[in-house]
């Protein structure tokens, strides 16, 4: 297990491994004495988040607030088992997402309808969160932390209806979740700085997330905290890069989608991946990164949710 990553401004970045990997998703967590943690992952990963915390000789009791920005598995499944540890901590949650936190049987439902038997060695358990510990925060509203820090909540759709970002005047960075993509830092060490959309579904609007996006800018914020994974001070870039890829990943799948009108859904979907891991493999190839190289798991994983999502999003157009 790593040690947790000192980012400044009083910010430590916990790796939560999901999946069993590094460099997947991570918990940002404010020192402050009123501890605040964005971001949990889901259950299994919470092990590792109670072992960053301890090594950041943070008491549990002193954890307030804990704030996923979407309530997708790999970002607020293992909230409730977090605040079973944490008896005086509340979690923040966008208001299209408080019901499923309170009641997660529909989030079970559909990530046993894509995971199957995978589904508990992945997820297992999601704990209930009671109502009286979840609060709401609407567009534009804050959360001061301690005498200095204020935060401020976003309602950021693209990735998902059900999703805020959360702005740090302290840093001057937005804590995006995946409405700005997903960072590879596996490819720094070849000197690549890699950002894709997320384009998982069902929610998935490219027009949306572009919005978002045009939200973000307005702040001119200094650091991006990606939900995958870590933060990046290369904002122009990273701004650069999403409106480039997201109009090819959604002509990708408009494509496809006309070129196989017989086709079943999942072969939709295979077509889309194959053709999007070819351009993106094109475009590291030519970054000198080599075809062995550890990011490819990650993208594979990544691309075959994303075909997913412009499938279900073009099939929409369509009809």
């Amino acid at each position: 297990m790593s040690q947790p990553v000192d980012l400044g401004f009083g910010i430590s970045l916990i790796d939560l491994y999901d999946l069993q990997t590094p460099h997947r998703t991570g918990a940002y967590v404010f020192r402050e004495e009123e501890v605040t943690i964005i971001e949990t992952s889901e259950s299994p990963s919470i092990p590792y988040l109670l072992k960053g915390l301890e090594a950041l000789s943070i008491d549990l009791r002193d954890v307030k607030n804990i704030i996923v920005t979407h309530i997708h598995l790999d970002h607020a499944g293992g909230a409730g088992l977090l605040l079973q540890h944490c008896p005086n901590a509340r979690v923040f949650v966008h208001p299209k997402g408080m019901r499923h936190l309170a009641d997660p049987s529909r989030l079970i439902q559909g990530a046993k309808a894509v995971y199957g038997e995978k589904f508990d060695a992945l997820f297992d358990p999601i704990v209930p969160i009671p109502e009286d510990r979840l609060i709401v925060k609407e567009d534009g509203e804050t959360l001061q932390i301690g005498k200095d820090r204020t935060l401020t909540f976003l309602h950021t759709p693209g990735h998902a209806n059900h999703h805020f970002s959360i702005y740090d005047e302290k840093s001057n960075g937005i804590f995006t979740g995946d409405t700005a993509g997903v960072f590879y830092p596996q490819l720094l060490s070849y000197g690549v700085e890699l950002y894709l959309p997320s384009t998982s579904p069902n929610q998935f609007d490219p027009e949306a997330m572009q919005t978002s996006l045009k939200k973000f800018m307005a702040f001119r914020p200094e650091r991006i905290y990606f939900g995958h994974f870590g933060m990046s001070t290369h904002v122009q870039g990273v701004w650069e890069q999403l409106l480039r890829w997201l109009p090819i990943f959604v002509q990708t799948g408009h494509e496809i989608v006309n070129e196989q009108k017989d086709q079943s859904f999942t072969e939709k979907t295979e077509a889309v991946f194959k053709r999007l891991f070819n351009i993106i493999q094109t475009f590291l190839r030519k970054q000198q990164v080599p075809d062995d190289a550890d990011v490819y798991k990650l993208l594979q994983l990544d691309l075959q949710v994303c075909a997913m999502g412009l499938v279900d999003y073009a099939e929409n157009k369509k009809r």
